[in-house]
């Protein structure tokens, strides 16, 4: 093992949660055809099984993290149980349990984890009140939120988080979402082929960042830390092109008016877990070399044989970026 290493991306799913959201789920079981599945309001996902994987197995977690030498490792919500469309208080409760739960789990590991926790968006000041919570008396590192949200990154209502956040000090981490927990995908076209992990999550992932930047998020608080996952999905390949867009946009922010996109892009975090050398580079050429962090995204079909040579170098940047002595 090697203590320096650490890893910020990487679920847990906790099975005593399914059914507590109503008829959102989760719901996890074997069809007719013998395949097993996880359902999440109308949006199933198959084949896929969380038991007895890393994913619900603690001890197995440890041995991996020992296997690929990661000292500590960030815990953050499963993906598809952000539930950011479903009724607010139906939200806020499995948040709370959630989160409950997650820092009951990093405690039997103090030394190797620690936690994020999930929010209600839907409700931005259940949101608050949640994240006050999760990091005041629970003890997490921050929050990982999804994409699937109406109002979007940028709208002020999410003004509130953003300054708690700033105020309690702690990131924000945003991942790509499949579901907004209640209808299924947004896009029919990307159910064949798994798409809405390849191409959806790369699309929203990209939105995002261009609506914190372009949106101004960044003029309103300028001291929040927003890590987004996969590399910021397509927006490294986009760059130069958005900030080509943004120079005949009038409502553009500030600071992209002021400075361009590409600039802008610097000042937020992003995790390196993208695939192959080509994507790696482009990240590497537009983010801040001091905002990059590993991910490995534990236990799913993409997790590394091995880390990529030069792994623990990020390990400073993780360590600032979590708040970590």
């Amino acid at each position: 093992m090697a203590p320096d290493i650490i890893d910020v991306h990487a679920h847990v799913v906790f099975e005593t949660l399914n059914g507590t959201a109503g008829v959102h789920g989760p719901e996890a079981g074997v069809d007719k055809s013998g395949s097993p599945f996880f359902r999440i309001g109308k949006y199933t996902m198959t084949p896929i099984s969380y038991q007895d994987t890393v994913f619900t197995d603690l001890k197995l977690r440890l041995s991996h993290l020992d296997r690929l030498g990661i000292g500590i490792q960030a815990l953050s919500p499963n993906p598809l149980t952000f539930f950011h469309g479903i009724e607010p208080l139906i939200a806020a409760d499995f948040c709370q349990r959630h989160n409950q739960l997650m820092a009951q789990s990093v405690a039997e590991a103090p030394n190797r984890l620690v936690g994020l926790a999930a929010l209600p968006m839907q409700d931005v000041s259940a949101a608050c009140n949640e994240l006050q919570r999760s990091v005041g008396t629970l003890g997490l590192k921050g929050a990982m939120i999804g994409t699937d949200f109406p109002q979007g990154f940028a709208c002020p209502s999410l003004d509130p988080l953003y300054r708690k956040l700033v105020d309690l000090d702690v990131p924000l981490f945003i991942h790509a979402s499949s579901t907004d927990g209640s209808g299924g995908l947004k896009d029919d076209r990307l159910t064949l082929h798994n798409f809405s992990l390849s191409l959806g999550y790369a699309q929203e992932e990209a939105l995002a960042v261009a609506q914190i930047l372009l949106g101004g998020v960044l003029d309103r608080h300028p001291a929040i830390d927003i890590c987004i996952s996969h590399g910021g999905g397509t927006v490294a390949f986009l760059a130069e092109k958005i900030d080509q867009l943004a120079q005949v946009d009038p409502a553009v922010s500030n600071g992209v008016r002021q400075t361009g996109f590409v600039h802008e892009l610097k000042k937020l975090w992003f995790d390196t877990h993208v695939k192959g050398e080509v994507a790696a580079a482009a990240l590497r050429h537009y983010a801040a070399g001091d905002k990059l962090v590993l991910g490995t995204n534990l236990g799913g079909f993409d997790t590394p044989e091995a880390l990529a040579p030069g792994a623990s170098r990020l390990s400073a940047n993780a360590k600032k970026l979590l708040r970590l002595p």
